[in-house]
């Protein structure tokens, strides 16, 4: 580390501290979704930048390591354009329908995460990869929960309940 960077905690503790806190960001999201403050975007979308100002993705990758985003027929046919291969030879090699009738990925980490922990997919990756961890989009209320089950998969969405607080 050089002198100035933030440091990060190793990935093992920060999801460790998540999950003993996991019992209180639920309070929070219920307190937040019973009586929303008219600044929450405001303030969850200043800590998501703060967040990753200080906490790189490459070095942590988890979400790409532990779940599959859900993949709408728009980014089958982007992928399987990118990938030079029929959308149904896709769906085929990598994805399966889940109980809710979505399509995800057939394994975890994700096949396309590279050592590095790179996406080599990066240019066609799912809106939802796109998206991801939804702590800069509008409405955050609608998502708390969602956003809640991500403390415990992304140590910057941690953070961000964390510093909420």
């Amino acid at each position: 580390m050089t002198p100035g960077q933030p440091s990060e905690p190793p990935l093992p503790y920060s999801l460790d501290r998540a999950a003993a806190e996991y019992k209180r960001n639920r309070k929070l999201v219920s307190r937040l979704r019973q009586r929303t403050p008219r600044d929450l975007d405001e303030r969850i979308h200043t800590l998501h930048e703060a967040a990753f100002a200080e906490i790189d993705c490459l070095k942590c990758a988890n979400c790409c390591k532990t779940t599959s985003p859900i993949f709408r027929d728009i980014d089958i046919d982007r992928l399987a354009r990118h990938l030079g291969i029929r959308p149904a030879e896709l769906v085929a090699q990598y994805l399966h329908l889940d109980g809710d009738g979505d399509y995800v990925l057939n394994q975890a980490p994700c096949p396309f995460l590279g050592p590095d922990n790179y996406c080599s997919v990066y240019a066609a990756r799912p809106r939802a990869c796109r998206a991801y961890p939804h702590t800069d989009r509008k409405n955050m209320v609608q998502i708390l929960p969602l956003t809640l089950r991500n403390t415990l998969v992304c140590p910057a969405v941690a953070q961000i309940f964390r510093r909420l607080r």
